[in-house]
């Protein structure tokens, strides 16, 4: 299995944004949550994962848990974004009896496994089933989550909390929230949970708690100047990080994230 990177005595995840992490000090403390949050077409899921695929590359196991977009779609948007796909153990959940399968195959492979776990196959195939209140959606992940620990996953992310809540009909939601993020913070997972913000990009999450319940918060953002459409990125908070709130331009070329300061790299 391959290291997380040692920075001030933590280890470390990378953004895999190149200059953004040397101003965080080398990248997320493992085992954080953290929420990308962002308009449409601001490229949440290619930043998260990026993140996914690159720590796939150093040895790790991960899993990409996508409610909306099917796997097989998304995986051909990857590979077409420059991600070269067949150097890693790709791994397909589409049905909810495939888990322990699986996660055997993922601790028996000899290559570093990505699980892409489609919900979304799953949703039209129980979708005559009633999931009530003790078999909630919120239940479904959490068991699959739970299942790729096994496998020794040490990061996930979960596209998205919108599609989630669509699923999820909550009666006390910041009460089940903050129990769920609990449980993402006991499995000793780096978990990237996707946010889709308003357009008015007044709160990065629908119950306006998910801010609060997170341990950073990384916002990209669709910026228009002089008929020019830029994306940018910022680091609205991270705990346990000295880290700029500064704005970055962000830049994707070669299969590679990069941050700018005006068009230009930071000074470190």
């Amino acid at each position: 299995m391959g290291k997380n990177e040692q920075i001030d005595g933590k280890n470390r995840i990378k953004t895999y944004i190149k200059e953004l992490d040397e101003q965080m000090q080398g990248g997320i403390p493992a085992n954080h949550i953290v929420l990308i949050c962002g308009t449409s077409g601001t490229m949440k899921s290619s930043v998260a994962f990026s993140v996914l695929f690159n720590e796939v590359m150093q040895g790790k196991t991960a899993m990409y848990l996508t409610l909306e977009q099917s796997s097989k779609s998304l995986a051909q948007h990857f590979s077409n974004m420059g991600f070269p796909l067949s150097k890693i153990n790709l791994l397909t959940l589409d049905n909810l009896a495939q888990v322990d399968a699986l996660v055997k195959s993922a601790k028996s492979s000899s290559r570093p496994s990505l699980i892409m776990a489609d919900l979304g196959v799953v949703r039209k195939m129980v979708k005559s089933v009633k999931i009530g209140p003790t078999a909630s959606w919120m239940n479904v992940i959490s068991n699959i989550i739970r299942k790729a620990k096994q496998a020794n996953c040490e990061l996930v992310v979960l596209d998205s909390l919108s599609a989630l809540y669509i699923l999820t009909k909550f009666e006390h939601p910041r009460t089940e929230l903050f129990y769920f993020f609990e449980f993402l913070r006991e499995i000793g997972m780096t978990s990237f949970l996707i946010s889709e913000m308003p357009l008015d990009k007044k709160k990065y999450g629908a119950y306006e708690i998910e801010d609060f319940l997170a341990d950073g918060i990384i916002k990209l953002d669709l910026v228009e100047r002089q008929r020019k459409v830029t994306r940018e990125v910022s680091v609205v908070k991270m705990r346990g990080t000295r880290t700029t709130i500064d704005v970055f331009s962000l830049e994707f070329a070669n299969g590679a994230f990069k941050a700018l300061y005006g068009g230009q790299p930071p000074l470190i």
